[in-house]
């Protein structure tokens, strides 16, 4: 790997519990990661990304008590079709109204979020609590395969987690804020 020392799992959790940014894989593709409770975190990768202030980032969580830390209320509808799909590669959109939250939401009163499948993943989720976790690439580029292509966009303002490539299809985008669910970016076998 270019001039970077790769970490582990467990030092990934500390930098990231310090309120540090990384590139790390998930159960799709390279994510660049930080702790969606620390808005300096959250502005940090929307600069190092060069990502519009307007897009909320997606949200990954460990377990269904991430929701009760942001205080997002999740209707029995919707928490019954994540619980069929829950872990594994699906975003789903929900509505959060609170105004602590626009950090996340920009202005939009909504967030995308991911409860991983990747076992790793979710034991760092459970130490460090949500992360956001767009692809690791600069904003309209392709999404980083490994940590060298992530490196060619962040170099050394972020720590790297390598495992090799990983080239899965993007999450299945679903919006739950409408009744009928709609999905918003369809994934491989996945459907309604």
């Amino acid at each position: 790997m270019v001039n970077a020392a790769s970490i582990n799992w467990d030092d990934a959790a500390k930098r990231l519990a310090r309120g540090e940014v990384g590139v790390v894989p998930t159960d799709t593709l390279y994510g660049i990661v930080g702790s969606a409770l620390k808005p300096a975190t959250v502005e940090h990768i929307y600069g190092l990304r060069r990502r519009e202030l307007n897009k909320p980032l997606i949200v990954l969580i460990g377990g269904w008590d991430d929701f009760d830390r942001l205080q997002i209320q999740i209707p029995d509808r919707t928490r019954n079709l994540l619980n069929k799909v829950w872990p594994g590669p699906v975003s789903v959109v929900v509505s959060t109204l609170s105004p602590a939250l626009e950090y996340l939401h920009r202005g939009t009163d909504s967030i995308a979020f991911r409860m991983p499948a990747k076992p790793e993943l979710r034991k760092l989720l459970r130490e460090v609590g949500p992360l956001v976790a767009p692809s690791a690439n600069l904003a309209g580029e392709p999404p980083a395969l490994n940590v060298d292509e992530a490196f060619g966009h962040f170099g050394e303002q972020v720590f790297y987690l390598d495992e090799g490539s990983l080239s899965n299809p993007a999450s299945a985008l679903v919006d739950a804020r409408v009744e009928p669910m709609k999905i918003l970016r369809p994934a491989p076998g996945f459907k309604l």
